[in-house]
């Protein structure tokens, strides 16, 4: 793996030390999306047969794990970084929550500024419709970090994709798929509900829910959020 990592010098980008693309042309790229889709939900179900219990999300009261990954309308190469410390060798060079820049996805960031709905989904069959339901409820909860990360997938699929949905929320690519097993995840897609401070406040959504049913989990997201605040306060 290939972390995020911000610029160190002059021509050193946010992702140093990506890999480069091979020059096999469009096709090539395509077809090794593809077959990262592929392997990612082999492995995801794989893990789902052997550990049942271990694929139902982050619990609520645990803390999101920390990664950047770059944004699917940028052009910053490179993997996700996953780094809670320093030097974490295939992990990050630097700590996750340090990776930032306009063209990264930083979990961390993201939390920072509210609470936050993510989902992790591949870029195949119905499981991308989710963002456009995301998008749909984004205007009524302005407060509300809603944020997408593609486990593999090609970019250039992914930015025809945002087009065609007219997608705001910000939409990041996972090339190597690391956050499936950070996140627990063997479903598509999974929707994560946090705490400003990235504690998950419930348990994820593990399959495409409902308008009304995403509304009200969101509706619950803020409400307890502000309640946390309160007792913070006045604790």
């Amino acid at each position: 793996m290939s972390p995020p990592e911000p610029p160190a010098g002059p021509g050193r980008g946010p992702f140093d030390g990506a890999r480069s693309i091979p020059p096999y042309g469009r096709g090539y790229g395509r077809y090794m999306g593809l077959l990262a889709v592929l392997l990612i939900v082999v492995a995801a179900l794989n893990t789902a047969l052997s550990k049942p219990h271990s694929v139902s999300g982050i619990q609520p009261g645990q803390r999101l794990p920390p990664f950047a990954v770059p944004l699917a309308t940028g052009n910053l190469p490179g993997d996700a970084n996953v780094a809670t410390r320093a030097n974490e060798g295939a992990a990050g060079r630097l700590p996750a929550c340090a990776v930032r820049s306009p063209q990264i996805l930083n979990i961390c960031q993201l939390y920072e500024a509210g609470p936050v709905v993510l989902a992790l989904f591949v870029d195949a069959g119905s499981c991308p419709a989710v963002l456009g339901d995301l998008q749909a409820i984004a205007p009524s909860f302005p407060g509300v970090r809603f944020a997408a990360v593609s486990l593999g997938g090609d970019r250039a699929a992914l930015r025809r994709l945002i087009r065609a949905r007219e997608l705001s929320i910000p939409v990041g690519i996972d090339n190597d798929g690391a956050l499936a097993a950070l996140y627990r995840d063997a479903s598509c897609p999974q929707l994560t509900f946090a705490y400003p401070g990235g504690v998950v406040q419930s348990r994820a959504l593990l399959t495409r829910p409902a308008a009304s049913t995403l509304r009200a989990r969101v509706s619950e997201l803020v409400t307890a959020a502000r309640a946390r605040e309160g007792r913070a306060a006045g604790g």
